[in-house]
């Protein structure tokens, strides 16, 4: 009778009924170089976990031009075929893996790429890794598994870091660990059911089903609450996911270019519409002033006073002349009633966590969390800085 991996374990059913197991979509992530082993000894600790057996339903590879032709002979060819043999050997069910799901790596003019040597390079492949690991976490049915066992260390590196950026509670990092004398051993692929015997790369011979194959899993932060909306659901290069990353980690400073028409928060640039920008600018004058919290317009209620706050922002950001003034001048010659406060403050907050992501909360208005509500920027003081169009170019050097 074929073996199967998984019947050696008795506790298989409340195995497969955890995390991440029973998502419906599993995804093997892998890089590798000229070693496309990696895949099949992957795959067979995954499936081989005693605590936690893992079958994917679909294996993906990250690799150069030449190590994707090493995987397709190596892995899928009729006369090697070696994921074919682990799957019928272990009797692994259902798991899509051809050459479509080879993924070679392309540099900016998209352009296969033969390895990574040059400064170039490692860009090209960071953000090439990067997207992958975007697309696949972009899935909520989806647990991903990513390996960095294969490959440049650049490589291992990138997809190890870009899982930190995007990974979720589902998702797993591991490396594989190969017992001697099969190590490094071209012609070792996985521990066969069965007796085989190879040459080892010191001229001796083994028996790879004596070869012994496991998975150390290796935590990481995710740090995928802190990436603004537009980074998580498009594509992104390496560098700017970093950076929102950093801007969620850091401080909050929050520097304000009126006449521009953009603030500088968490060390990201943001273009704010003169309506949004004007009531966070009120806000900000007041964190500057050391005034309390504001209550906000009655319902139906026109405010002199709210008005006057806020048009003074406005003609500071559009100029005493501008044609837009005129309009908001007469929607507000009454005052600013409720509704006009909560549309302006509803659209500022959708705008800060397109663009800041989980770092979008420190510079939002907030109301207190009481009755009766009173709203400020929770900031410091020395937080909080209005600059011109020079001074803010300075800034973002």
């Amino acid at each position: 009778m074929t073996p199967s991996l998984t019947s050696h374990h008795p506790d298989l059913s409340k195995s497969f009924a955890r995390m991440p197991a029973d998502y419906p979509r599993r995804v093997l992530l892998a890089v590798c170089g000229l070693s496309p082993q990696i895949v099949t000894e992957t795959l067979y600790a995954l499936a081989a976990d005693e605590h936690a057996p893992f079958i994917p339903t679909e294996v993906h590879l990250i690799t150069t031009a030449e190590g994707a032709r090493r995987a397709e002979l190596s892995l899928l060819s009729d006369d090697l075929g070696w994921f074919h043999k682990l799957c019928a050997d272990y009797r692994l069910p259902g798991i899509k893996f051809n050459r479509h799901h080879i993924h070679v790596m392309r540099n900016a003019e998209e352009r296969a790429m033969d390895d990574i040597r040059t400064r170039q390079d490692n860009h090209d492949a960071a953000n090439f890794i990067t997207d992958q690991v975007r697309h696949f976490s972009a899935d909520p049915d989806c647990a991903l598994h990513v390996s960095i066992a294969g490959g440049r260390k650049t490589m291992g590196f990138y997809l190890g870091y870009a899982l930190s950026l995007y990974g979720r509670a589902q998702d797993r990092l591991s490396h594989v660990l190969v017992s001697d004398p099969f190590e490094s051993s071209w012609d070792f692929f996985y521990p066969t059911p069965y007796s085989r015997v190879l040459q080892t790369k010191d001229g001796k011979l083994a028996d790879t089903a004596m070869a012994q194959v496991t998975l150390a899993e290796i935590p990481f932060v995710s740090l995928r609450h802190g990436l603004p909306v537009a980074l998580l659901a498009g594509h992104a290069s390496f560098n700017d996911t970093v950076m929102a990353a950093r801007a969620a980690l850091a401080p909050p400073q929050l520097i304000i270019d009126l006449p521009g028409k953009r603030i500088l928060a968490g060390n990201k640039t943001v273009e704010l519409p003169p309506a949004e920008l004007a009531l966070l600018a009120v806000f900000a004058r007041r964190v500057q002033q050391g005034a309390p919290a504001l209550a906000a317009p009655a319902k139906d209620v026109p405010d002199a006073d709210w008005a006057k706050l806020y048009l003074r922002e406005y003609r500071a950001i559009n100029g005493s002349m501008a044609a837009d003034i005129d309009a908001t001048t007469k929607a507000l010659r009454d005052g600013m009633d409720g509704d006009y406060f909560s549309q302006r403050k509803s659209k500022l907050d959708r705008r800060l966590k397109n663009a800041l992501g989980a770092a979008a909360e420190a510079y939002r208005i907030k109301d207190g969390g009481t009755r009766p509500r009173r709203y400020s920027l929770t900031l410091s003081p020395d937080a909080v800085r209005f600059v011109t169009n020079v001074a803010f170019k300075k800034e973002i050097k």
